[in-house]
């Protein structure tokens, strides 16, 4: 019959619905993302279900899963990332969870306290493919994304320099410390930073790093200085950099270029002394004040430093000695040539150094102890030339070669106050009691005789005295009753002169006639009418 060849259309409705399931389950499949598996230190705060996977806090995956290591030392979670995350899956790939912390970079994870961790990403740039990971347990500071390099510091100690602490360059910050950890051999630290971009292309291959964590404080020879950064640098430390304003233009520094970490900025800042020459001062005085890094100075320009402070002893004379161990730079040395115009440098030859040590001590190069700061007590050494020292001869075969020294203007007092102190030490004192006593006495009879004397003056001359002075009083009061206006002798003597004007007058006459008449003297006066 026709109705069995007829399909039942109800048959149809079930395959649509397999089909659509089987679509569904395609699309699902196909759509589906990547699973991974992360390895964390601790689950807290982690949820099945819950947690969230972010990047730049836009959802990314979830948590599925969540057991433990086989070894149940560490938590496994196995999370689910969205479809298209299969760029993110790569070998140096991070991932951390987000929690509410601060660190010395800031206070992140506020959000947290409310919505409950997540765990974010950060996309490496490897090729290598990976789908199991391990999570960093602190956050990172520096991610993938952040343009900029890092460098590698090499210090004694980490110091104040832990993960998220600044690096300023002239004083702004511009990079964080990101990692740090203890050399293999224990004898140093290596500081991984991050200088961010355009800065990081100051750091050139000239480039000194310094310490400038917190107050640097020194006091040596040369007084007291203070120097800081910045406020937060004296709360949490900090490293700064900069390239000596004299150093040679050099190319930027490749990406994990090594660097030495200095102390101080003076220490950064020093140029380096290619040639080093090293000695040892044998002193017999107190060396204290006198530390590691002490100048040593040639009329006060510093051309060297203390290495190493000491002390030795003769075991046969039982003599104690404080050697010190000093390097000099040659190089701020030079000679100069009266031909060239300029200064030159020394030669540096083994047989050149050994002469010129040999020239130096003989005209007197000694190395001596001096205060350089009264007020802080340090010491420096001071080197420079001395005609009157005695004579020495150097053993050229001693390795480090030992310098002649002299002792110090401060010694040389004490010697001398030391001496002055033994002669009066010496000094017969009792002699010289009797000496002063004997002295005392015959002084005490001068005195004496002297009274006697004045006594007899007194009573014997003084009367003839007074007699002579009233006798020469009368005199005188007679002499000037005499010599007065009225006086019987002035008026006598007035008479007198004025006969001898008429005489004088009389015989000027005379010889006036005379003249005249010269024959008159024998003939006699002439009468009236002849003449």
């Amino acid at each position: 019959p026709k109705r069995r060849g007829v399909p039942h259309l109800v048959w149809i409705i079930p395959i649509v619905a397999v089909l659509a399931g089987g679509w569904l389950a395609v699309k699902t499949i196909l759509e589906r993302g990547p699973t991974i598996e992360i390895s964390f230190s601790s689950g807290d705060g982690l949820e099945a279900g819950k947690t969230k996977l972010k990047y730049r806090d836009v959802e990314i995956g979830l948590i599925k899963e969540i057991t433990l290591s086989t070894d149940r030392k560490r938590v496994v979670a196995t999370a689910e990332l969205a479809h298209g995350s299969d760029d993110f899956l790569v070998e140096d790939t991070r991932f951390w969870a987000v929690r509410p912390q601060i660190t010395a970079s800031g206070v992140s994870g506020l959000g947290t306290l409310l919505s409950g961790p997540y765990i974010t990403i950060d996309p490496g740039r490897s090729k290598q493919k990976q789908t199991r990971f391990t999570a960093l347990d602190v956050a990172p500071v520096i991610t993938h994304e952040d343009p900029g390099r890092e460098f590698v510091l090499r210090a004694a100690s980490l110091g104040s320099h832990d993960v998220g602490v600044p690096v300023y360059f002239r004083r702004l910050p511009v990079g964080e410390v990101v990692a740090h950890e203890l050399d293999k051999d224990g004898k140093a630290v290596t500081i991984k930073i991050f200088v961010r971009a355009p800065y990081d292309q100051y750091v050139t291959t000239n480039t000194r790093f310094w310490n400038a964590s917190g107050v640097d404080l020194t006091l040596d020879a040369n007084g007291v200085r203070l120097q800081t950064q910045s406020f937060v640098s004296i709360m949490i430390g900090g490293i700064a950099f900069q390239t000596p304003p004299d150093a040679r233009v050099a190319p930027p520094a490749d990406a994990n270029a090594a660097f030495p970490l200095f102390g101080t900025r003076d220490a950064a800042m020093k140029q380096p002394d290619l040639e080093i020459e090293h000695y040892v001062l044998v002193f017999k005085q107190s060396v204290r004040g006198l530390s590691v890094g002490a100048p040593v100075e040639f009329r006060g320009v510093p051309i060297g430093e203390v290495i190493k402070v000491g002390v030795e002893f003769d075991p046969k004379t039982f003599n104690f000695v404080q050697p010190v161990e000093i390097h000099l730079y040659p190089d701020r040395l030079r000679a100069r040539s009266a031909t060239a115009g300029a200064s030159l440098p020394l030669p540096q030859t083994p047989e050149a150094r050994l002469k010129r040590v040999q020239l130096f001590a003989q005209k007197g190069f000694r190395g001596q102890l001096r205060t350089g700061n009264l007020i802080t007590g340090q010491s420096y050494v001071a080197v420079d030339f001395f005609p009157n020292a005695p004579k020495v001869k150097l053993d050229l075969t001693r390795t480090p070669l030992e310098f002649p020294t002299i002792p110090g203007s401060f010694e040389q007092m004490e010697e001398t106050v030391a001496s002055i102190l033994k002669k009066l030490d010496g000094v017969q004192y009792g002699k010289i009691d009797a000496d002063v006593r004997r002295a005392l006495a015959s002084l005490d009879q001068t005195l004496k005789d002297a009274d006697v004397l004045i006594k007899r003056l007194d009573t014997e001359t003084t009367p003839e005295l007074n007699r002579a002075l009233e006798e020469g009083r009368k005199a005188l009061k007679t002499a000037d009753g005499a010599l007065a206006a009225d006086s019987p002798v002035l008026i006598d003597l007035r008479e007198t002169l004025r006969e001898l004007t008429r005489a004088a007058a009389s015989i000027r006459a005379l010889a006036d006639y005379l003249e005249r008449q010269p024959q008159s003297v024998i003939r006699g006066k002439p009468a009236e009418e002849s003449r």
